[in-house]
């Protein structure tokens, strides 16, 4: 995949994604003439003889459209083209969760692990009517998820039993995780391959529950003397999965369990960075920016067209260039340093709470890059890519969209294994999958089909800086100098050769015009 696109001068205007001919902007004209809706019975509807009345062809269009489903809508189905580049990193393994996958043969096997943990709830408190709970909640939950009408009928008339088996499992296994089996019980699924997929798949954002659901169900149940909150149970299970969470974002009061959509929104919440910059902030406090038009990176355009070229004002809102972002291995031959901040923790202690660096906190001053460290395990693509699906779909995410911004930055970065090499050794990635070219391939393709903002995109600053340094003079001198005399240790060892040979046959030559006279 192409990483080097020309960033080219904005002027402020928005770029369209298909440029449209004036052919095609006169017959649209002509067609837009022609709809004009009559109330007339029998009268001519675009263009078209018709024996219906204008206003039963209205009555049909909006049959079917309910605008409160669309309102309520928090769990979506993945775009086609997220979906294109790796289909099956949005598909469950092992368990499917809502409706949305309830008919894959593949994973049933799991429905009986599913009646066990029911089990296991409903020994928790004796006399509760979890029935009636579910019942209430049937309609509200039905409405949150995406095309229901859709959705196959036997589906809908089960979905109260969906609700009730995938709920209950939910609760029960989110308390194993976090040792609140009861007293006398071991795990009902065990602690091995099984539940790291099983912890995979949750984060799906196809297979997801209504958050008010599992939250009235743990409260249904929950013991009196617990009074650790839902949402902190939740980070504690996936906290090992995640490529990098900030402990304090872990740590911190969740007082208002209301605002959750769903299991993927906590985790997503949670690895929000402390302190937004302050450009983000100016403009998602501006309203008129949220009418820009996201363009894709595939197409069009990219969030480098903010980089300024040196004949304009500065102007933080539109700043453009001529230049290309390099990669990590052209930085660092161009002087720039790589360096790792921050630390990975699988478990949370007192010792590492002190640690506030989130996965975003990306920062180049001075010729120093620095980028926090960050694993990437077989299940980082899957939990990666869910998190940019849910920001491209969801109206619930408030600023920057971290996850597709960082994705975004590091695909500029990667052009290849060397890169990842570079970065690896540096400490900066931690691979967990095997060789350097698959982390490349992966950071590669997760861009695709993913919609960017020029005007919020997180990492402008960095990028603007990045190009900035590259342009100078020296910088130029000294990347091209290794890039053409030090690519390798060979290379390199014949070039000082060639210059030690050069410069003992000057002082030859010096010696021998002095000599002689």
């Amino acid at each position: 995949m192409a990483h080097h696109i020309e960033i080219t001068q904005m002027d402020h205007q928005i770029p369209l994604l298909v440029q449209t001919s004036v052919n095609e902007i006169e017959e649209g004209r002509k067609l837009d003439h022609l709809i004009e809706i009559k109330e007339t019975n029998g009268q001519d509807l675009s263009g078209l003889k018709t024996n219906k009345p204008a206003n039963e062809i209205l009555d049909e269009i909006f049959a079917d459209f309910n605008d409160s489903s669309t309102k309520c809508c928090t769990i979506f189905k993945v775009s086609a083209g997220l979906r294109e580049s790796n289909p099956d990193a949005y598909r469950p393994n092992v368990i499917s969760i809502g409706p949305y996958h309830k008919h894959n043969p593949e994973l049933r096997y799991m429905e009986k692990y599913k009646l066990r943990y029911l089990q296991r709830f409903l020994r928790r408190k004796e006399g509760i009517d979890v029935e009636s709970c579910i019942r209430e909640l049937e309609d509200e939950a039905l409405n949150c998820y995406d095309d229901i009408e859709n959705l196959d009928r036997d589906i809908v008339d089960k979905f109260s039993k969906i609700l009730l088996l995938d709920g209950c499992f939910l609760v029960e296994y989110i308390r194993e995780r976090c040792g609140m089996c009861p007293e006398g019980e071991c795990w009902i699924i065990p602690e091995n391959c099984i539940n790291n997929q099983v912890c995979r798949d949750l984060l799906l954002v196809e297979n997801q529950l209504p958050f008010f659901v599992l939250t009235k169900l743990h409260h249904l149940t929950m013991d009196e003397e617990d009074e650790i909150p839902f949402t902190k149970m939740v980070k504690w299970i996936f906290f090992p999965y995640l490529p990098k969470m900030t402990p304090a974002s872990y740590l911190e009061s969740e007082g208002n369990a209301a605002k959750f959509k769903h299991l993927l929104q906590v985790v997503h919440m949670s690895c929000h960075p402390l302190e937004i910059k302050s450009s983000s902030l100016t403009d998602h406090e501006n309203p008129s920016l949220e009418m820009e038009q996201y363009c894709r990176k595939s197409l069009c355009c990219n969030p480098l067209q903010i980089i300024r070229s040196k004949d304009k004002p500065i102007d933080k809102d539109h700043l453009t260039g001529h230049n290309v972002m390099p990669n990590a291995t052209e930085l660092s031959e161009a002087g720039v340093s790589f360096v790792k901040v921050g630390y990975i923790y699988d478990y949370l202690e007192e010792e590492n709470c002190g640690d506030n660096t989130s996965l975003f906190d990306i920062k180049f001053e001075n010729g120093l890059m620095k980028i926090p460290s960050f694993r990437v395990t077989d299940e980082t693509e899957a939990l990666l890519r869910n998190l940019i699906a849910y920001e491209q779909r969801s109206s619930h995410v408030h600023g920057p969209t971290y996850f597709s911004d960082f994705a975004i930055f590091i695909d500029y970065l990667i052009d290849s294994d060397k890169d990842v090499s570079l970065l690896r050794q540096k400490g900066i990635i931690r691979n967990r999958i095997g060789e350097d070219k698959e982390i490349a391939t992966l950071f590669n393709k997760i861009g695709k089909g993913v919609g960017v903002s020029s005007k919020n995109f997180y990492y402008k600053e960095e990028c603007r800086k990045l190009v900035q340094h590259c342009e100078q003079p020296w910088n130029l001198m000294k990347a091209s100098l290794r890039h053409n005399y030090f690519n390798s240790p060979w290379v390199g060892a014949s070039t000082v050769a060639a210059v030690i040979l050069l410069i003992l046959t000057a002082m030859q030559t010096v010696l021998a015009f002095t000599g002689g006279i």
